[in-house]
C-alpha cells in the first residue's frame, strides 16, 4: 500500500462523517416541520349557524300586554234536559234552528202528571167552597152571638170552622202549585235567546228524568278561554280592552274585553284563568282558532329580541350574542313583553344592531360560530393533505 492510498482512508472516514450528520440534520429538520404543519392545521371547531338562527336587536314600538290562543267558545251554553219521564211530543227544531228565550221547543206527554195537576186544581175549588160556606156560618152565628141567641160554645165551634177551612184551603193551593209546577215542566222551553247546537232526542222517544234532549248556545258574545303565567296575571284586570287575530279571517283584527279573571291561581301549574270576550258580528262561528291579545300598557319604543333568545332565570337571564366570529354571553335586564309577537324588550346589555342567537341549545362563551350566507370562507387545507 503507498503513502497515497494510506492518507484516502482518513478523508473518506471524515467524509462519511460529514454525510451521516448531514443526513440526520436534514431527517430533524423534516420532522420539526411536519409537527409545525399539523400544529398550523388543527384549529378550534367552528359552529355553522343558519339564518333562522340568529336575529338583530332592533328598536321598534311595543305594546305592553298578555296574550292568549285557542278556539272561541260560545259564552253561554246549556244542556236543556228532560224534567219529567214520558214521550217527547212536537219536537220541531233541529241543529242550527234559532230559538227565542222561553220559546217552547217540545212538550214530554206525561198523562199521570197532568192528572195529579188537575186534580189539585179542583182540590183548590173545592176548598174555596168550603170557606165560602164556613165564613157565612160564622157571619151568622156572630148576629146570634151578639143577640144573645146562640151560646158562646156554639160560637167558638162556628170560628174554628172557619179557620179550618182556611187552613184547608191554603193545603189545597200549596198542592195544586207542585202540581202545577211538575205539570209546566213537560214543556220544554229554550233557556235564553240563540241557536240549537246539538239534538239529542226525537219525536216519539220516550225519555227520562235528566236526559239530554237539546244544546242551545247563545253566540252574541263569544270567549277566548285559557292560563296566563301568575307573573303576568296581575296586568290582567276584567273590563281591558284586548285585541283578537283570527286564522279564519287573516288580516282582520277584531276588539273586544276581558270578561273575568280567576281569583285563585292552579297551585301545580303556576297559572291563573282569564276569559276574553269578543262581541260576534256575525260572521263568526263557535270553534275558531283566535289569538287574543291583552292590551295593558301603551305603545312605546324599545329594544327588542326574539323571547326565544333569552335564556336563564331571574337574575341569571342573558342572551348570546354574534360578535365577529365568536359567542359572547351578556347578562340583560328585561322589560314589557309582547306575546303576540313573541319579542320581549331590552332595558340594558345590548345595543341596536347586534345579533344574538335564538335557536335552542347552548353555545359556549367564546365558542367560534359561522353564520351561513354571509360568504365565510371554509379553513385552507393543510399542505401535504389528499396528496
Amino acid at each position: 500500500m503507498n503513502g497515497y492510498a494510506y492518507l484516502r482512508r482518513p478523508l473518506r472516514a471524515a467524509a462519511a462523517a460529514l454525510l451521516v450528520l448531514g443526513a440526520a440534520a436534514c431527517g430533524g429538520g423534516s420532522g420539526e416541520g411536519e409537527a409545525a404543519e399539523a400544529g398550523a392545521g388543527k384549529q378550534a371547531p367552528v359552529t355553522v349557524l343558519g339564518p333562522a338562527d340568529v336575529a338583530a336587536v332592533e328598536m321598534t314600538e311595543l305594546a305592553s300586554g298578555v296574550a292568549l290562543t285557542g278556539s272561541l267558545e260560545p259564552f253561554r251554553i246549556a244542556e236543556v234536559k228532560a224534567q219529567v219521564p214520558g214521550v217527547v211530543r212536537g219536537l220541531t227544531v233541529d241543529r242550527g234552528s234559532a230559538v227565542g228565550a222561553g220559546q217552547v221547543l217540545a212538550r214530554i206527554e206525561a198523562q199521570g202528571i197532568q192528572s195529579q195537576a188537575a186534580g189539585a186544581r179542583s182540590g183548590v175549588a173545592a176548598a174555596q167552597a168550603q170557606l165560602s160556606l164556613a165564613r157565612r156560618q160564622l157571619e151568622s152565628a156572630r148576629t146570634l152571638y151578639q143577640a144573645g141567641a146562640m151560646s158562646e160554645l156554639d160560637f167558638r165551634a162556628a170560628e174554628a170552622q172557619f179557620e179550618a177551612a182556611q187552613a184547608q184551603l191554603a193545603g189545597a193551593r200549596s198542592t195544586s202549585a207542585g202540581a202545577s209546577e211538575q205539570a209546566g215542566r213537560t214543556a220544554v222551553r229554550a233557556p235564553f235567546a240563540g241557536q240549537v247546537s246539538q239534538r239529542t232526542a226525537n219525536d216519539g222517544e220516550a225519555v227520562n228524568v235528566g236526559q239530554t234532549l237539546l244544546t242551545v248556545v247563545s253566540s252574541q258574545y263569544l270567549e277566548l278561554r285559557g292560563q296566563v303565567p301568575v307573573d303576568q296575571a296581575n296586568q290582567v284586570r276584567q273590563g281591558q280592552p284586548a285585541e283578537f287575530t283570527l286564522t279564519a279571517f287573516p288580516g282582520r283584527t277584531f276588539t273586544g274585553t276581558v270578561a273575568r279573571v280567576d281569583p285563585v291561581a292552579d297551585a301545580e301549574m303556576r297559572q291563573v284563568g282569564v276569559a276574553l270576550r269578543l262581541p260576534n258580528p256575525g260572521e263568526l262561528i263557535a270553534g275558531m282558532f283566535a289569538s287574543g291579545h291583552v292590551v295593558t300598557g301603551g305603545g312605546q319604543q324599545a329594544l327588542v329580541v326574539p323571547a326565544a333568545a333569552v335564556r336563564g332565570q331571574g337574575a341569571e337571564q342573558h342572551v348570546l350574542v354574534v360578535v365577529g366570529d365568536s359567542v359572547m354571553r351578556r347578562p340583560v335586564t328585561l322589560g314589557a313583553r309582547d306575546d303576540a309577537r313573541g319579542v320581549v324588550a331590552v332595558q340594558a346589555g345590548l345595543a341596536a344592531g347586534e345579533r344574538v342567537i335564538v335557536s335552542p341549545g347552548v353555545v359556549p362563551a367564546g365558542a367560534k360560530v359561522r353564520v351561513q350566507g354571509e360568504g365565510a370562507s371554509a379553513p385552507a387545507a393543510a399542505p401535504g393533505k389528499g396528496e
